[in-house]
């Protein structure tokens, strides 16, 4: 992987990562239309420049993590049973990350789910809701159980999550923060267990800490921008164009393997 390659790649993270259309099945996808192979190295980028991703939440939301001790009490509950999962099935998921036709598939599913949830959680909308007020511990528990359906690739942690919320009788707008909220600790530990192991099995070069560090600047600043337009269009349209868009996608994808136009940069 080169630079050019690394900032593509990042740039699809800070746009992708907090919207409902799967960050990680995109980067695989980019990976694999640019010719790079899911290498170790790889592997670890895609999930390392999650960071800078999560920083952006915390910079727009700064004031939330010094409202109460009770906020971090609720990321806590809902962040524990990807944890759990994420640790039990981290083999089977990295199998996943190879198959883009799981993918595909994975993103047509939600888009076809997508295109009902407007209608289906209309009557949230007429409520004024909040993470402080509206987001008890079951139901942090709840969304959290929610999340661990996005540990497949190209379901979308976003979507899972604020599905997981609108479930909980959240609107839109604190259901999207909330995921937002949990993206912090999930893909910290995340990003962290992933370095951590990666170390110890094959020790990080100095050009693979360049790739790291301007990765997740990149993410860092397109999930600035990202985030405030993704509560805007949300506000405002719903979600039915972001699943049109899944369902598009999907099929491009499943079109473009049958004619093996990904080419041996798959495997």
């Amino acid at each position: 992987m080169n630079i050019i390659q690394a900032v593509i790649l990042a740039i699809i993270e800070g746009l992708t990562e907090f919207l409902p259309v799967s960050s990680t099945g995109h980067m695989i996808l980019a990976s694999w239309a640019m010719g790079i192979s899911q290498s170790p190295v790889t592997k670890l980028f895609e999930v390392a420049i999650q960071f800078g991703a999560i920083l952006a939440v915390v910079v727009l939301y700064f004031k939330h993590f010094f409202k109460s001790f009770d906020f971090y009490i609720k990321l806590l509950i809902a962040f524990i049973p990807a944890a759990i999962f994420g640790k039990l099935l981290g083999d089977y998921i990295d199998k996943w990350l190879e198959n883009p036709i799981g993918v595909a598939c994975a993103l047509i599913l939600g888009g076809i789910i997508l295109l009902f949830v407007d209608k289906y959680f209309i009557a949230n909308e007429k409520k004024d809701t909040s993470v402080e007020k509206d987001v008890s511990y079951l139901k942090a528990f709840l969304i959290g159980l929610c999340q661990v359906v996005a540990l497949f690739p190209g379901v979308s942690r976003s979507a899972a999550t604020i599905i997981g919320g609108l479930s909980q009788k959240l609107n839109r707008k604190t259901a999207a923060e909330f995921s937002f909220f949990l993206a912090v600790p999930t893909m910290f530990a995340a990003t962290m267990y992933k370095m951590f192991k990666f170390h110890q099995e094959y020790g990080l070069m100095s050009s693979d800490y360049s790739l790291l560090i301007i990765g997740n600047i990149v993410a860092f600043v397109v999930a600035l921008i990202a985030i405030k337009s993704f509560i805007s269009v949300l506000q405002r349209y719903g979600f039915m164009i972001f699943g049109i868009y899944r369902i598009a996608l999907g099929i491009i994808i499943l079109i473009l393997f049958a004619f093996d136009k990904f080419g041996t940069a798959i495997y």
